[in-house]
């Protein structure tokens, strides 16, 4: 970090960037699926479609009928969230760390609201946000920048260079770059060759505490 300013705010992605929910979103989505009178999805679909808010997705699957299958995701999806939720390796003392040093911290994520703080408070990690944000909560979701501003809301530090916003997908790298801010990926695996060449990383992480450590 030595030759690049550090930032002032880091928003964070949910979903398999802090936290590991895969199990449960894979349940409840192909419940709905077969529900619809469509086919199951493998795992590995599941990961790689599973992007954009439902707001955003269903209506696409699910046409008109888009809202009579979210309710029977959500349905689904708050008899496993809380039980199935697994800390990613080091992620609370990444929080920490960046807490007690005085970044300014926020969860940007396209699970609704409701469930994103439902999560949240289970794991005790609230008090390491200033917001926690989810679908619905702006007036349009990730990619687009209007989470960010509304994250960002308040804290007298504007989306730019000063903000990171980290990820795991391709929509958190193209939200980074819709809003003007750092792209930071954070998974087990580097990219491929040809993964992300419209919005690509400024800086990758194999772990949590990797970025910690940056900071």
């Amino acid at each position: 970090m030595q030759n690049q300013a550090k930032p002032k705010a880091i928003l964070f992605d949910w979903d398999n960037t802090l936290v590991n929910t895969w199990p449960a979103i894979h349940d409840a989505n192909n419940h709905t699926l077969v529900a619809m009178g469509h086919e199951p999805w493998t795992f590995e679909e599941t990961l790689e479609r599973v992007r954009k808010s439902m707001r955003d997705s269903f209506p696409v699957l699910f046409g008109d009928r888009w809202e009579e299958a979210a309710k029977i995701f959500y349905a689904r999806f708050e008899e496993s969230h809380i039980s199935q939720l697994a800390p990613h390796e080091g992620a609370e003392n990444m929080l920490k760390a960046l807490h007690t040093k005085g970044y300014y911290l926020a969860v940007v994520s396209n699970k609704t609201g409701k469930y994103l703080r439902e999560e949240a408070n289970h794991l005790g990690w609230s008090k390491y946000f200033n917001k926690i944000l989810g679908a619905g909560d702006a007036q349009l979701d990730k990619p687009n920048p209007a989470p960010v501003d509304l994250a960002l809301e308040g804290s007298g530090i504007p989306r730019g260079s000063e903000v990171w916003f980290v990820g795991d997908t391709d929509v958190d790298l193209e939200c980074a770059h819709n809003s003007g801010c750092i792209g930071v990926l954070v998974r087990d695996t580097p990219p491929t060759n040809g993964e992300f060449d419209e919005f690509p990383p400024s800086w990758y992480f194999n772990k949590c505490m990797e970025l910690a450590a940056a900071l």
